[in-house]
């Protein structure tokens, strides 16, 4: 599915549950390679780089450059929760994120 579509369905409030699975799976188990080669490269293509996994950049008057990525043993974690949780669990969880009461 496309990031379009995705964004869509957020906008209006129709996450589903795959959605929300798809999107942990991609956060607990994918690559930082763009995020590295956003603070080695001289002029990184910055809109063209996946930086999802990037929580926190920092550079010092010295150069030194800092990355924090997210936390994937918390993703995956989440992630074990969810694929645990039965689907009225997670209608109630996707309310949630939807800031609608359950």
């Amino acid at each position: 599915m496309c990031d379009g579509t995705l964004k869509k369905r957020i906008r209006s409030g129709t996450i589903r549950r795959k959605d929300v699975v798809r999107r942990m799976a991609e956060l607990a188990f994918g690559k930082a390679n763009d995020c590295v080669r956003l603070v080695l490269e001289d002029e990184p293509a910055v809109d063209k780089l996946d930086l999802s996994l990037l929580s926190e950049v920092k550079r010092n008057d010295k150069g030194t450059v800092e990355i924090k990525l997210i936390d994937r043993l918390r993703a995956l974690e989440q992630l074990a929760q969810t694929a645990g949780q039965d689907e009225g669990d997670m209608a109630s969880f996707l309310q949630a994120l939807q800031g609608e009461e359950p």
